[in-house]
């Protein structure tokens, strides 16, 4: 009867499941249909232009237009009925920063406009439609996600699955095809960089996508043309942060949420001046450093080895410093005793598995720069810096991953409700009650006990009894050790919340150092601080072309570790 009972229950959930196997099927297709595309534009494949590729892009994302409007409307007709939400998916703080990256990807699509109107005689008109099917995609994006990134959708669920994987997967291609874009450029800038380090043996040939006709205005097309490789890395970090919030949408696509109050954890400043300052401090040097290493770099051999040796150097005291302060968190860790929270959880299941998935990404090159010290025939000087930067580099992400892992998995601390509820009720002299302060006064030692009052703690009752001869004197007797025990505990509980507020506050500072570390360590790769490049060692070694592949392969997961991590630390300093 029991299993007669269950099998409806268990035969409903197929065709959802069937649902979700066939939706994500249908958006890898979709991807890797983009994902040839991409590569055979490339590799200047026959018959495959810009056009196509671009053509291709607009498609998909005037369906996903199609597809938010029509989810928006049916939204708006159903405003009065009360939805399930998630209230872990899109924090306030990560829908603030893609807003801040969806403005800056709006101005560079402004700029490929720009662009495209200077050069408009020799572009197919994709390169002009492609920019404003674009800016109406972000700005509509934007606000689907602001308004519905924490719903729970239980209606129309197969139609919402294919939806919202196609929008998770047409984000990924316009990371892609971003990252393609950007990565060329610098590409052609590091193979010039190369004659001046001596690499002559090296073929240097460059790949070159620039228009065949001149420009209308030279001034306004330089700015266009150079603003916009400086405008890429944003737009590349907004896309991987849609496609991530979408997917957690749709994970919980039909899911059953438990309903409980969720504590909102506000970020302040108060008690992280230390971790600031230092953070501060790391990220002004790293401005510094990343805009000389461009001054400098490809100037002269003597220059460019310069600035390497000044990047690894700033680099690996970085990086020393990072370390030490994620081995001291996990200390503290060490010595709580706190449970996890094991709870079903999709967003903070995906960005456990970002960190360690986009971590390899660094950790390639890492070790392809030590298997190249070693079996190199030739060190110049400045490649030995190499060595304990490639080594610090696997060793820091190892304990940040850990760090940051076991911090969104703790429970967050929770008042015991006896002690929040706790009242002090004390019995006079006359026999008579009367209520003293509550537990704020106990917890700073401030119980009146001026009067001769003596308190009597128990749990959710009042302690009150009318005394008569011996009793009061056995009251007046015992009032003196009463007052002790309590001023006892009183003691000991200042001190055990001292305690755990010390190391609260240590480790809200070290999550706010961490934080603006991993900030600093994206700009270097993100504006074409790349030693990975320029070091020209490992091409030796490799080869000009599997080098390039591997670090064109690796390099975009690299950028987009350091900013999922300061998105993650941002949180753990919430929660802390």
């Amino acid at each position: 009867m029991e299993q007669a009972a269950g099998c409806p229950a268990v035969g409903g959930s197929y065709p959802q499941k069937n649902a979700e196997i066939l939706s994500s099927q249908y958006g890898i297709n979709l991807f890797l249909a983009g994902l040839l595309l991409t590569f055979a534009w490339a590799v200047h494949a026959v018959g495959i232009s810009k056009s196509h590729l671009l053509s291709y892009l607009i498609t998909l994302m005037l369906i996903q237009l199609l597809w938010m409007l029509w989810y928006l409307c049916r939204s708006c007709t159903q405003r009065r009925l009360i939805r399930d939400k998630d209230t872990h998916a899109g924090a306030r703080w990560l829908r603030c920063g893609i807003t801040l990256f969806a403005v800056i990807t709006l101005i560079l699509d402004s700029f490929k406009i720009g662009y495209y109107i200077d050069f408009s005689n020799c572009l197919s008109p994709t390169e002009g439609i492609f920019p404003v099917t674009h800016a109406v995609h972000t700005i509509l994006q934007v606000y689907f996600l602001w308004c519905h990134a924490k719903d729970v959708i239980q209606s129309f669920k197969t139609l919402e699955r294919f939806g919202v994987i196609h929008s998770v997967f047409t984000n990924l291609l316009l990371w892609t095809n971003g990252v393609l874009t950007e990565s060329k450029h610098q590409l052609n800038e590091h193979k010039e960089r190369l004659i001046t380090l001596g690499f002559g043996n090296i073929t240097i040939v460059l790949d070159d996508h620039a228009p065949q006709c001149n420009c209308t205005t030279t001034t306004l097309c330089s700015i266009f043309s150079q603003g916009i490789y400086y405008l890429y890395p944003f737009n590349i970090e907004y896309h991987i942060l849609a496609s991530t919030m979408l997917y957690v949408l749709w994970k919980n696509i039909g899911r059953k949420v438990e309903h409980h109050q969720q504590n909102k954890t506000p970020f302040k400043f108060h008690g992280i001046t230390v971790g600031m300052i230092f953070g501060l401090i790391v990220l002004t040097s790293t401005i510094a450093i990343v805009v000389v290493y461009l001054i400098q770099i490809g100037g002269s051999k003597i220059k460019s080895e310069l600035a390497l040796t000044m990047f690894y150097l700033h680099a690996i005291f970085v990086l020393a410093l990072m370390c030490t302060a994620g081995i001291v968190a996990l200390l503290i860790y060490r010595l709580e005793d706190r449970s996890l929270d094991n709870s079903k959880n999709p967003a903070r299941k995906l960005d456990a598995e970002l960190l360690v998935g986009t971590a390899a990404g660094s950790w390639l090159l890492s070790w392809g720069s030590i298997l190249a010290m070693i079996c190199a025939q030739g060190h110049p000087t400045y490649t030995w810096y190499n060595l304990p930067y490639s080594v610090l580099v696997i060793i820091e992400k190892y304990i940040q991953n850990l760090f940051i892992i076991e911090s969104i998995h703790r429970e967050q601390e929770k008042v015991n409700d006896n002690i929040k509820t706790l009242r002090i009720v004390t019995i006079s002299r006359g026999s008579t009650l009367s209520l003293t302060p509550l537990y704020e006064e106990i917890y700073n030692g401030r119980a009146a006990r001026d009067n001769g009052n003596i308190p009597c703690l128990l749990k959710g009752s009042i302690c009150g009894r009318e005394n008569d001869g011996a009793g009061v004197a056995r009251e007046e007797m015992s009032q003196d050790s009463s007052s002790v025990t309590h001023s006892a505990s009183d003691f000991s509980l200042y001190s055990r919340n001292s305690v755990t507020n010390n190391k609260r506050r240590i480790l809200k500072n070290i999550a706010a150092f961490l934080f603006l570390c991993n900030l600093s360590l994206w700009i270097p790769p993100a504006f074409g601080c790349r030693p990975e490049y320029d070091n020209g060692l490992e091409e030796i070694v490799f080869g000009f072309e599997p080098w390039i592949i591997v670090v064109n392969l690796a390099m975009p997961f690299s950028i987009f570790y350091r900013m999922h991590s300061a998105a993650s630390l941002f949180e753990v300093n919430c929660k802390t």
